[in-house]
This record gives structure tokens, C-alpha cells and sequence, in this order.
């Protein structure tokens, strides 16, 4: 018996196929090879043709199948979806898209979104919405409301990216709250989408799908879907989230106090808090997690770091181009802790939200060209991006977050000794390192939604633990961090 994974990102889409009883990854296929297209017609905008999505989905599905050749199409029993989020799909009465999606890097809607955070009162958001509604799925309509109203007339829905994929899938419309709340619809005040949103922007509320619980049956593979995948008719598809809270999910990351980690050219922190709240300042986001509840609140606090892994890769280009990211580790660690009082500010990568929108930009500090030497500079690059992740946990903490433990895939900076050390000695937090993706969580929620497994302990009993990085030498962690944080000059 096997569970269908598929992970929807503005890259390209993964395909993982998890054996239900003992949780193994069988295979994995991704599609296209080389990073999928992302069209800028405009300077700020960023757009993908969401026909393109299903057909990377069809290749790696196919590709998927052939690798697992002994897998019969039958034995798969359920199908869940993970998706890049805070993207725009409209469709007409046909299911048929209407304009390019508008996905989450593209930043055209901020001055709607700032907009409605004044005329609706930012207290009175921040409580109903968690959010401003800033550059996200909600200001992105009303950016389309306003220049392409020939357009707008014709939408009979709006989609999330994993909306638009399981329509496709199944042929019903439907989304859930999770997906509502990552686009600013929902309001936590009235457990309800919220219509003084849809009021201030001008909206109807029939653009918004039926709404589906985020594990459970979400339509089946219709005929002509599953003849395309090469997948059974009627295979369920039964869980949806978008990308973060689905990391979090296949880090086994649920409960109060939790927190996933991943450090690829950006960083996300995103944690678990049981209650519903938000930051004064909105410089993290709240949204409802894959297992939230009115009953029994589950909120994902995401934070965003925009110089992580892009810094590492830098650093390597420009002072070690010769190395490898192995031997650069080596290098640094020739360097103590603290880099003998070298600090980075690791923020060159645009605006970064928990500084409250500034674009700081990067610099170093505390450099003597008479003690300190390269190791020093690549070491301290790391720490610095190390002491941005511990400054937004901080954040999360002040909301109330009791922060002990850090789940993180073994990949990108998490494969740095360096980096990961620094982080449990800095935050005081247990890192546990685990073998598994955003596609094979989403597998494994798909298992969860079909009621193949009883609930997320069964389904994650099995998640294979790499490696445990206990904090040790955090006097010295500590030390480096608050100079560095002295040295914050904005």
C-alpha cells in the first residue's frame, strides 16, 4: 500500500511515492530539470502559467511510475498536495485560467494590501487577520479588480496554486482554512472568511471556493486526470497545505512550542503556538497550521529570513571561489566562535519583514586587517546568518513561544557543522536533523486524510531521525550574538 506525494513549487514539481507501513521514500522524480520559468513583464512582478504546473506534475509523475516499476497503480491509495503559497489562480465557469498566476515573490499588490491594512484599522487586522494584508493572495485580486476588470468579471473562482492543481486532479473546486488564511480571507475573530475584508476590497464572496478540511477527502482522480498520470481512477485526494506549514508537518513539527527550520538560499523558521496571536509589529506571520481548530487553536508563526543560504554562496564566489561548500566549513572552523569579534549582518537579499520592512543590506563588522584572515570571514558569515534566525526566534518567543526544540532537514546550511552548532549553542534549542522532504510529508498527510494511519503519531512514527545536535559552548554563542545584535544599527 503506497501514499502519492506531490510538492508544487515555483522551481519545479516533486513526486514522492511513500510506502504506508514503514514510511519509506520508494522514489522521487522532479520536473523540469533545469528551474522552471518565472515570467517578469514588469519590474516587481512575478508570473507562471499554471498550465505548466500540471504538466511538470504529469512528468514526474510518469517519471515516478517507471522508476517504482513494480508499483501497481492500484496499490496506491491516496494522494496529498503541497504548493508554493500566497499565489493568485483565477478561473471562469469552465475551470479555464484567466490571466498568468500571480505568484509569492511578486510584490505589484503592496500599496492595495497597505491600503486596506489603513482603512480596516491595523489593530483591528492584526486581531481578526493576524496579518497586514500586505503583498498577499487578497491584495493581488484587488490588483486585478482594478487593472484588468474585463478580467476580473469573469472569475468564477479564485485558487491557491494547490487549489488549482487538485481541481485539476479531481474537478472540484475547494480549498481550506489553512490556504484562506495564508491569503489574508480569514478571520480568526468570527471563524469565518472574513466579509469585512471582502467589504473593503469590493470582492464577492461566491470567488471563494467551498471550503474542506485540510485531512480529509478532497475529490478523486477523474478519468481523464488519472489516464494522463498513469494513476487509477478514483485515487483520493485527501491533504492540501501550502509549502511551509506542509514542511513543518513532514518535520513531524504539530504542536505548541515545535519549530521547523529550513536554510536554502532564504530562511524559514516556523513554529507552533496554541493560541491565536500575533506579532504588534507584523514582523513574522500567522497562519492557521494544517491541524488548527476552533476547539483547539494551532497557529504556524513564519518567519522569514531573505540573506541565508545566498550569503554562504556568496561569501564563496567572491573569498573562497576555489573551495567546495565541504572544504569552506573546514576552513571556518579554523576560526573560534564569535570569529575572534567579526560580525555580519547577513541582510543584502531586499527588505526583510522582521526588521520591519528595511533593506538594511549587508556589512561586516569589527574587521582588523592585521589578526583576521579569511576563516574568520567565512566563519562569521555564518554566525551572522545564525544570529538573524535566533533574532526572530526571539520574536516568536515575546508572542509567547517557548522555543526547545528545532526539527530541519539534513540539506543547505544544516549540512554546515558550523551553522548548526552556533544555532543550538546561540538559541539554548535541541536541532534533531531528519531524512525527509516537502512531497513524502505531503504523502504522509495524504495518509493521515484517508484514515490509513490514526492519526499524526502513527503517521510519523517512522520518520527516520539522522542526527541530534545538542547546545554546548553557549556562553560563547551568547557572547557573539549580543555583540552582534550591538552592532545593529537599524
Amino acid at each position: 500500500m503506497f501514499l502519492l506525494g506531490y510538492d508544487i513549487g515555483s522551481s519545479s514539481v516533486k513526486a514522492s511515492l511513500v510506502e504506508a507501513e514503514n514510511g519509506q521514500c520508494m522514489a522521487s522524480a522532479f520536473w523540469p530539470k533545469s528551474e522552471a520559468p518565472i515570467s517578469s513583464p514588469r519590474p516587481g512582478w512575478a508570473e507562471q502559467d499554471p498550465s505548466q504546473w500540471m504538466e511538470y506534475l504529469g512528468y514526474a509523475t510518469r517519471e515516478l511510475l517507471s522508476i517504482a516499476g513494480w508499483v501497481d497503480k492500484k496499490d496506491i491509495r491516496a494522494i496529498g498536495i503541497s504548493y508554493q503559497m500566497h499565489g493568485l489562480v483565477c478561473v471562469d465557469r469552465d475551470r479555464k485560467v484567466l490571466r498568468p498566476s500571480i505568484i509569492w515573490c511578486d510584490s505589484r499588490a503592496v500599496p492595495y494590501g497597505d491600503k486596506a491594512f489603513e482603512r480596516m484599522g491595523g489593530e483591528w487586522c492584526l486581531q481578526h487577520l493576524l496579518n497586514s494584508p500586505g503583498n498577499f493572495t487578497a491584495a493581488k485580486l484587488a490588483w486585478v479588480k482594478e487593472n484588468e476588470p474585463g478580467i476580473y468579471e469573469r472569475i468564477w473562482k479564485i485558487m491557491l496554486p494547490g487549489d488549482y492543481v487538485a481541481t485539476c486532479l479531481t474537478g472540484e473546486a475547494c480549498t481550506t482554512v489553512s490556504g484562506l488564511s495564508e491569503g489574508i480571507f480569514w478571520d480568526f475573530g468570527e471563524n469565518a472568511v472574513s466579509r469585512r475584508l471582502l467589504d473593503c476590497f469590493g470582492f464577492d464572496g461566491s470567488v471563494i471556493p467551498e471550503i474542506r478540511p485540510t485531512f480529509g477527502i478532497q475529490g478523486q482522480l477523474t478519468k481523464e486526470a488519472a489516464e494522463t498520470l498513469g494513476l487509477e481512477e478514483g485515487t483520493p485526494v485527501t491533504y492540501r497545505a501550502g509549502d511551509q506549514p506542509n514542511n513543518a508537518l513532514s518535520l513531524g513539527v504539530l504542536n505548541p512550542g515545535e519549530i521547523a527550520s529550513t536554510a536554502g538560499t532564504s530562511g524559514v523558521v516556523y513554529g507552533v503556538i496554541g493560541s491565536v496571536a500575533h506579532d504588534p509589529l507584523s514582523r513574522v506571520n500567522v497562519f492557521a497550521h494544517v491541524n488548527h481548530s476552533t476547539l483547539d487553536p494551532r497557529l504556524g508563526v513564519l518567519l522569514c529570513i531573505n540573506g541565508t543560504g545566498i550569503l554562504n554562496a556568496w561569501m564563496r564566489r567572491n573569498v573562497a571561489p576555489e573551495l567546495s561548500y565541504e572544504e569552506i566549513n573546514l576552513l571556518a572552523s579554523e576560526a573560534p566562535v564569535g570569529s575572534e569579534g567579526i560580525s555580519v549582518m547577513p541582510f543584502g537579499n531586499g527588505a526583510e519583514r522582521m526588521l520591519c520592512n528595511r533593506n538594511a543590506g549587508c556589512s561586516f563588522h569589527g574587521v582588523d586587517f592585521n589578526r583576521h584572515n579569511r576563516a574568520h570571514l567565512l566563519r562569521a558569515a555564518q554566525e551572522g546568518i545564525v544570529f538573524s534566525f535566533c533574532y526572530g526566534i526571539e520574536i516568536m518567543e515575546q508572542m509567547g513561544m517557548k522555543v526547545d526544540r528545532i526539527h530541519a532537514g539534513l540539506a543547505n546550511m544544516f549540512l554546515s557543522p558550523i551553522f548548526r552548532d552556533t544555532l543550538a549553542g546561540t538559541s539554548g534549542a535541541v536541532i534533531e536533523l531528519y531524512d525527509t522532504d516537502g512531497a513524502a510529508g505531503a504523502a504522509r498527510g495524504a495518509g493521515i486524510g484517508s484514515g490509513i494511519y490514526r492519526d499524526s503519531g502513527e503517521a510519523f512514527s517512522t520518520l527516520r531521525r539522522l542526527n541530534l545536535v545538542e547546545p554546548f559552548r553557549q556562553n560563547e554563542c551568547r557572547a557573539a550574538y549580543e555583540l552582534w545584535k550591538s552592532r545593529m544599527s537599524f
